[in-house]
């Protein structure tokens, strides 16, 4: 098997038309070579939507809570729950407005916010019509199964 020599100065180019044009990922192949350059998905969302997050969850009842204290949460009849592992967004994408905000009326199957896992972008949906009372993470935050999102009551 031949040496497969890295053109440094190449992939820096591929990083920085993934910044320019917002891509996830490249991937270019010649023969039997070939190579990919990738964002993280975090990376893609976490700037520009982690202030409208931090903002809308105080404006319900407290703060939100922390990590242990969700667990309690879970058990509240109104909790959205994870129904995966992965990556949870507020919003469809950068710079877009959260899907719902604390003290926002949603109606049964309205999209609350997305998962995503294995780079596949899952709508996490409402449960049942009704007013979301808490939003219990943060926008681009790693949620695992089981996990409560937000209230709706």
């Amino acid at each position: 098997m031949a040496k497969f020599d890295i053109d440094t100065e190449f992939v820096r180019k591929l990083a920085q038309l993934l910044q320019e044009t917002g891509l996830g990922e490249i991937e270019l192949a010649d023969g039997d070579k070939r190579i990919r350059v990738a964002r993280p998905a975090v990376t893609m969302a976490a700037a520009p939507l982690a202030a409208p997050a931090a903002i809308a969850a105080p404006a319900g009842a407290g703060a939100t809570p922390a990590a242990g204290a969700n667990g309690d949460l879970g058990k509240h009849p109104g909790a959205v729950k994870s129904p995966m592992v992965g990556t949870a967004y507020l919003a469809p994408e950068p710079g877009k407005p959260n899907f719902v905000a604390v003290g926002d009326k949603v109606t049964a199957g309205q999209t609350l916010l997305i998962i995503e896992a294995m780079k596949t972008f899952n709508p996490i949906k409402a449960p049942k019509a009704g007013t979301v009372t808490q939003i219990l993470i943060d926008n681009a935050r790693p949620v695992e199964f089981g996990e409560p999102l937000m209230i709706v009551e």
